[in-house]
């Protein structure tokens, strides 16, 4: 994948932080592992990225191995599936706080479905 790390050679980012990053296979999506925080940014954003230029109908992110989100990552979440041309994000197994800053920030977000973990 253009741009973020690949699942078999994860980089840690500052401060001992990793962000995996993997296409998903017969679906367009990424799955991602790890934290995602101000050490791994770039890494969230570039993947968000490069899943918007790939958007079709339905985009999934499979957030199951991802232990922490910050608030900024929401945020970019929720600006991807804003910027989107048309369809959705389907976002899959996120952590607790996830749905919790979307429902606060961005309640009745038209572009993001949070699949219940």
């Amino acid at each position: 994948m253009e741009g973020t790390r690949d699942v078999r050679n994860p980089a840690p980012a500052h401060g001992g932080a990793v962000l995996e990053v993997s296409r998903l296979s017969g679906r367009a999506g990424i799955r991602v592992s790890g934290e995602i925080g101000v050490a791994t940014r770039p890494s969230w954003e570039e993947a968000l990225a490069g899943l918007a230029r790939r958007h079709a109908d339905v985009s999934y992110v499979e957030l199951s191995r991802v232990g922490f989100v910050d608030v900024a990552g929401v945020s970019a979440l929720a600006v991807t599936a804003m910027n989107l041309p048309g369809g959705r994000v389907v976002v899959e197994y996120p952590p607790p706080q996830l749905s919790r800053v979307l429902a606060m920030f961005w309640p009745a977000l038209p572009g993001i479905e949070v699949a219940p973990r």
